[in-house]
C-alpha cells in the first residue's frame, strides 16, 4: 500500500522490484499517484476512497496478503481507511512513515498524521521511520544516540510492536551508518559502512519492503532486519557503482556480499562509539579448522590426539569450579604435547588462567563475557551462529571462526532452531569463508559429512560420529579421509 512514482524509484514500483528480489509475489494498492523523479515531486494525486477500498477488495478475496508493506498516506481519509482494514489482518504489518521526499516535500498534512497516531501505529508490527520521521512521531529532537533511544521509547507508546529508527539522516560514527530497532524489550543496533553516494531515492521504501518480504518468507524478525540492511547497502553501492547524478538504490537480487552485511550489535561497542578506540582483534586459527571433535571429558582427548586430530573443543557441563579447573589445565597440556588447537566451551575465565588455545562460546554467552579480556589474553574465538541475525552479530565480534548449525536435528543439546539444512550452509558458506574459518555442526555422521563439505565448508564438528561409533579410531579415519577429499 502505497503511492506510485513515476519515476521507478520509489513508491510501488519500488516496493515491487524488492519483493521480486526477495522471491515473493507483490500485489498493489496504490494510494496515489505522484508526478516524480530524483529531484523533486512534482504533483500528488490522492486515490479517493472508493479507489482504495476497491483495490483492498478486490485483493483481499483472491490474494489474501502474509504480510502488508505500507508507505505513503497523504490523507485522513487514506489512513483511516487503511487503519480500520487492518483491524481484521492476521499477517504482519511493516510501515514506512513517508512524511517527506528524499527531495525535501511535505507528503503529509497535520490531520492525517493524527490519525495516523491515534489510529493506525496501534496496528503495526514494524514501524521504519528516519530520523526526521522519528523526531515527528516522538516530538523530540535526535541528536545523540540517547536521543534515538529515547525516541523509540516514545514512538513505541503509540502503539506499534517494534520500531526501527534507520540512520541514513543521521551523522555517520566513525565511518559507520548506524539504525536502531527495539520492541521495548530487546534493543540492536545494526551498523553498516558508509557509502558515500547520491543514489538514494527510494532507500526507504526498499527498506520496509525488504523487511515485509523476508517476513513473508518466514525470517525472524531480527533476521528479516539483517537482510534489508544488507540490500540497501547493497543497492547504494551497486547504482554508485553505476555512476550518473542523482538516482535510486539499486536492486540486484538477494543479498550476497560479506561487505553489505550490518554488524549487529545489543551495545554499540566502544570501538565506533570513540574514534581513538580500536576494534577487538583475535588471532588468526593460521588455517582451516579440519575435523572438530566436541568431547566432554579428558579420557576422550587422551583417545583422539594421538590420532592426529588438531582441532579440539572440551566442553564439560554441570560440574564443580574445582573439577572443571582441573580439567582444563589437563586438557591444555595434552594440547600442547600433541600441537593441537584446543578450545574450551564457556568457561573463559578458566580458560585464560589454563593459558588455553581458544575459547568457544554460543550467542546467549556473548553479553555475560568479558570479549576484551579474551583479546588481551590472546585467545582465539570461536562462536555459534544459527542465522542471519547471529552471524550479523558474530561478524560485529570478528571472531577467529565461526561455527554453523544445526545442519542436522541434533539430539546432543536442546535447540531453539530447527535443522538449518544445507540450503543455508551452502548460503552462509558463500557469504562467510572468504573471510572467517567456518565449521558445520550438528547431526553430522559419516555419510552427512560428505555432503557436508562439499559446500564448501571446510570443516566438520562432531560429537556422536565419534563417541558412540562402534570404532572410533575407524571413525576418526574416515572422517579425516572425507576432509582430505573435499
Amino acid at each position: 500500500m502505497a503511492g506510485s512514482d513515476s519515476g521507478g524509484g520509489a513508491g510501488i514500483q519500488a516496493d515491487l522490484h524488492t519483493f521480486q528480489d526477495f522471491n515473493v509475489h507483490g500485489c498493489s494498492v496504490i494510494t496515489a499517484i505522484t508526478a516524480q523523479n530524483s529531484f523533486a515531486v512534482g504533483h500528488i494525486q490522492v486515490s479517493d476512497h472508493k479507489t482504495l477500498a476497491t483495490q483492498i477488495n478486490a485483493l483481499d478475496s483472491d490474494l489474501p496478503a502474509t504480510a502488508i508493506k505500507i508507505g505513503m498516506l497523504a490523507s485522513s481519509t487514506t489512513v483511516e481507511t487503511v487503519a480500520k482494514y487492518l483491524q481484521d489482518f492476521n499477517g504482519t504489518v511493516v510501515y514506512d512513515p513517508v512524511m517527506a521526499a528524499s527531495t525535501g516535500q511535505d507528503l503529509i498534512n497535520t490531520e492525517a498524521l493524527t490519525i495516523i497516531r491515534e489510529q493506525l501505529l496501534p496496528h503495526i508490527d514494524v514501524l521504519t521511520p528516519n530520523i526526521v520521521e522519528a523526531e515527528i512521531l516522538s516530538d523530540s529532537r535526535i541528536e545523540s544516540i540517547d536521543d534515538i533511544q529515547q525516541a523509540a521509547k516514545k514512538i513505541l507508546s503509540l502503539g506499534p510492536r517494534s520500531v526501527l529508527i534507520t540512520g541514513g539522516h543521521f551523522k555517520v560514527i566513525n565511518g559507520q551508518r548506524l539504525d536502531y530497532w527495539t520492541n521495548g524489550e530487546t534493543e540492536y543496533w545494526l551498523a553498516g559502512e558508509d557509502i558515500d553516494s547520491v543514489h538514494t531515492h527510494g532507500s526507504g521504501c526498499t527498506l520496509s519492503s525488504a523487511l515485509a518480504a523476508c517476513i513473508a518468507q518466514g525470517y525472524d524478525i531480527l533476521d528479516a532486519l539483517v537482510l534489508a540492511k544488507a540490500y540497501i547497502s547493497q543497492g547504494i553501492r551497486q547504482a554508485q557503482q553505476l555512476g550518473g547524478g542523482p538516482g535510486p538504490v539499486a536492486h540486484g537480487g538477494f543479498p550476497n556480499q560479506l561487505n553489505d552485511l550490518p554488524k549487529l550489535y545489543s551495545k554499540l561497542p566502544p570501538s565506533i562509539l570513540k574514534s581513538d578506540t580500536p576494534a577487538l582483534q583475535f588471532p588468526s586459527c593460521n588455517g582451516t579448522l579440519g575435523l572438530y571433535p566436541v568431547v566432554d571429558s579428558i579420557e576422550w582427548l587422551e583417545k583422539l590426539l594421538p590420532l592426529g586430530i588438531k582441532t579440539i573443543q572440551l566442553r564439560i557441563k554441570d560440574q564443580t569450579e574445582t573439577f572443571l579447573r582441573e580439567a582444563i589445565q589437563q586438557a591444555v597440556a595434552l594440547a600442547e604435547k600433541y600441537n593441537a588447537r584446543l578450545f574450551i566451551n564457556d568457561y573463559w575465565q578458566l580458560a585464560i588462567a589454563a593459558g588455553a588455545y581458544g575459547i568457544h562460546l554460543g550467542q546467549e554467552d556473548l553479553d555475560d563475557t568479558d570479549l576484551a579480556a579474551i583479546a588481551n589474553a590472546g585467545l582465539r574465538l570461536g562462536v555459534s551462529t544459527h542465522s542471519y541475525y547471529e552471524i550479523a552479530r558474530a561478524h560485529g565480534i570478528q571472531p577467529s571462526y565461526i561455527a554453523i548449525g544445526p545442519i542436522y536435528d541434533t539430539t546432543t543439546k536442546v535447540m531453539k532452531f530447527s535443522a538449518r539444512g544445507l540450503d543455508n550452509l551452502t548460503q552462509w558458506v558463500a557469504l562467510l569463508k572468504e573471510t572467517y574459518p567456518l565449521t558445520a555442526i550438528g547431526g553430522i555422521n559419516q555419510e552427512r559429512a560428505k555432503l557436508v563439505l562439499a559446500t564448501g565448508v571446510q570443516s566438520v564438528a562432531v560429537v556422536t560420529a565419534i563417541t558412540e561409533a562402534n570404532d572410533y579410531k575407524q571413525a576418526v579415519s574416515d572422517l579425516q579421509a572425507s576432509h582430505q577429499q573435499a
